[in-house]
């Protein structure tokens, strides 16, 4: 009887605190009052509906025009659309579309496409060396040094952006696509790009146990060149090795073809497009920092021997009038922005009336684009070419045209893309320095902000 007194007197708190609930957590009373809310709210039919049909399809807005107007004052002059498959090059497919037109204009022919298999070759190789330089030189930092955990995390991927590309043409050049056509592991970087990360990863662990033992740096040294080979090896089987020299000819417009000649890949780009590169801006709309600032990015780069990427934060308006002059100049752009939000997949729309969610479900979601930032809820997640712009009348420009490289999805292979969602899921554009006035360019002479490159603004594209 004592031994059940005591008992009780022990088991008494917990059996209070288990009735009252313990702070924060859901107590009944809380789910009594969230249900009676929701059957007062008479919802049966709108759960009838969302229980069983797909949620866009219920949200989607009588109030959009669905992209049914496909028309733009202001076009470049392009020809042709290609696909990624299911890779995440984006960034390097957008990349080299922005040079196509300049290519077929140059040489008056009707269509042409770049080798991307040849330059992502070079993209993985080069990125798998940045990855080891950056272990060697964290090789004394703990295993949870932000840095160390940061590199571990992400070893390589087939994502990227814009300086990446500039890096890879400056020093491998381009070739055209059937001098080196996309193999399967290409198309379906996933396995390949696992067995990359599963080799530098355990490369890691070999170069940070071989400092602990105290190799010297010499050493460490040969053993990552020895690494790299392994590296170089699993590319060329899955891509090919890339070619140093071929002989190639085209069709122009007229139908002539032209005498076949030799070139390399660095002496192909000096001829077919000769547009340095470096001469290129990129643009970012970032309202979480101060606009009318530089930026760049820690360790946000493809070679070892490349450059971070920068660049200067302007507001949307300002960046839509320089877009729209390149175009007007038949200057097609790198742009980059949050695909997945507001988008109509089948008419290839994008727009913030697209899909109406909140008056589905009866629950706002009042979040402006800096609270999405700052919460994760949004960031640049795809590249695409910008080509067209239209402008109305009364001079107000009403939507824009992205080349996609996701085959003939969307709108002939195209996504229309209304001003307003310009504004709200717009991150990266890059463009010539030609197209910007002489205050903005003034900002590249300034300091950048080093930022680091786990920032959530700073994700690859894919």
């Amino acid at each position: 009887m004592k031994q059940l007194f005591f008992t009780i007197i022990f088991m008494l708190p917990l059996l209070l605190l288990s009735a009252q609930g313990q702070k924060g957590a859901i107590s009944a009373e809380m789910l009594n009052n969230m249900h009676s809310k929701y059957k007062e709210s008479n919802s049966e039919g709108i759960e009838n509906a969302i229980r069983h049909n797909n949620l866009k399809d219920l949200a989607k807005s009588r109030y959009t025009n669905g992209g049914s107007d496909t028309y733009f004052s202001n076009r470049v002059k392009t020809s042709g659309v290609t696909n990624q498959k299911s890779s995440g090059r984006c960034w390097l497919f957008t990349g080299l579309n922005v040079l196509r037109p300049i290519v077929m204009e140059k040489k008056q022919m009707k269509e042409f496409k770049f080798s991307q298999a040849y330059l992502f070759f070079y993209d993985q190789l080069e990125k798998s060396n940045l990855f080891l330089e950056g272990i060697i030189a964290t090789k004394d930092k703990p295993m949870d040094d932000k840095r160390v955990e940061w590199l571990i995390k992400n070893p390589i991927g087939d994502g990227g952006q814009w300086t990446g590309l500039v890096d890879l043409v400056d020093k491998y050049g381009a070739v055209p696509a059937d001098v080196m056509p996309e193999s399967y592991q290409a198309d379906n970087t996933s396995k390949m790009s696992g067995l990359l990360r599963i080799k530098l990863r355990e490369d890691a662990l070999v170069i940070r146990k071989m400092a602990a033992d105290g190799a010297n740096d010499q050493k460490i040294a040969l053993s990552k060149a020895e690494m790299l080979n392994d590296i170089y090896r699993i590319l060329a089987l899955s891509l090919g090795e890339p070619t140093q020299e071929f002989e190639w000819r085209y069709k122009d417009k007229e139908g002539n073809i032209t005498e076949l000649k030799k070139y390399t890949p660095k002496s192909f780009y000096d001829e077919f497009v000769g547009v340095d590169l470096n001469e290129y801006v990129m643009l970012m709309n970032d309202p979480t920092r101060p606009y009318d600032a530089l930026y760049e990015i820690d360790y946000d780069r493809h070679r070892y021997d490349g450059n971070n990427w920068k660049y200067i934060n302007l507001e949307a308006d300002i960046i839509k009038e320089f877009a729209k002059a390149s175009i007007l100049d038949n200057q097609a752009m790198y742009f980059s922005c949050d695909v997945g939000k507001q988008y109509d997949g089948k008419n290839g729309y994008l727009d913030m009336a697209n899909y109406d969610y909140a008056s589905l479900m009866g629950v706002e979601f009042n979040m402006d684009k800096t609270e999405r930032i700052k919460t994760f809820a949004s960031g640049s997640s795809h590249g695409m070419t910008l080509v067209a712009v239209d402008v109305n009348k009364d001079n107000k420009i009403t939507k824009w045209l992205l080349e996609n490289s996701w085959g003939q999805r969307g709108y002939q292979g195209h996504l229309i893309m209304s001003d307003d969602w310009f504004n709200e899921y717009m991150f990266r554009l890059v463009i010539n320095k030609k197209y910007i006035d002489k205050k903005t360019l003034k900002i590249l002479e300034e300091k950048a902000t080093l930022l680091p490159p786990w920032d959530p603004m700073f994700s690859e594209e894919i």
